[in-house]
């Protein structure tokens, strides 16, 4: 039996690339069920400027790539890359871009109650599957109702700034250690491995953790 290995993971649930990087590990550790991975999740905020209500997607995207032609250039990978990782992402019906600080904060409060990689898939499907804002207090209390959570005393938290300070300094603890994008992943508290990996390398890094 090999001895649990932690395996961090650096990510922001608007970040496409995040979720299909989760797809991709999920597929591997499905094919893998005595992986060694003991998995936590940190915060990493792609857009640590936006503001607290969000804003319209299409204005977000056109200023960050330089125009329309710009994001539709930097879109195509994550169209493609999403298809073959089995992913229908409704980018038609994503209206606006949130700012994801309370996101973090549900994602943290969920690994209290050891639910911290149901509340990762739950804000992946509900953002770029649904197409729901989470940044919204009433949808993030939703989603906690649906990964068992208490939905009440979520949204009481939220309405406070309750570890929002600890989210803003994980981040920024983050970004002192050289990781600029997401997701990262740090393997053993060592090894990086940066971006949406396919099944096939984490079948590979398990194997070399199991041989040992």
């Amino acid at each position: 039996m090999t001895d649990p290995i932690k395996l961090d993971i650096m990510s922001d649930p608007i970040c496409p690339w995040c979720f299909i990087g989760k797809s991709y590990l999920d597929r591997a550790l499905a094919t893998h069920p005595d992986h060694p991975f003991e998995i936590e999740w940190h915060p990493f905020q792609l857009n640590p400027d936006m503001p607290v209500g969000g804003m319209d997607r299409r204005d977000y995207l056109e200023g960050k790539f330089g125009g329309q032609q710009g994001a539709v250039k930097a879109y195509l990978p994550v169209v493609e890359h999403a298809e073959k990782a089995g992913l229908k992402i409704n980018f038609e019906g994503m209206t606006r871009t949130p700012n994801t600080i309370d996101a973090h904060r549900l994602i943290h409060w969920a690994g209290v109650e050891g639910r911290q990689t149901a509340a990762v898939s739950a804000l992946f499907k509900a953002y770029f599957v649904d197409t729901r804002d989470i940044g919204d207090a009433e949808v993030l209390s939703d989603i906690a109702d649906g990964i068992g959570m208490d939905a009440s005393v979520v949204g009481r938290l939220l309405a406070t700034d309750a570890d929002m300070q600890e989210i803003r300094d994980r981040d920024t603890h983050s970004r002192e250690m050289g990781i600029s994008s997401v997701p990262t992943f740090i393997v053993g508290g060592r090894h990086a491995v940066p971006g949406a990996q396919p099944p096939e390398l984490w079948a590979k890094v398990i194997a070399e953790i199991t041989a040992g």
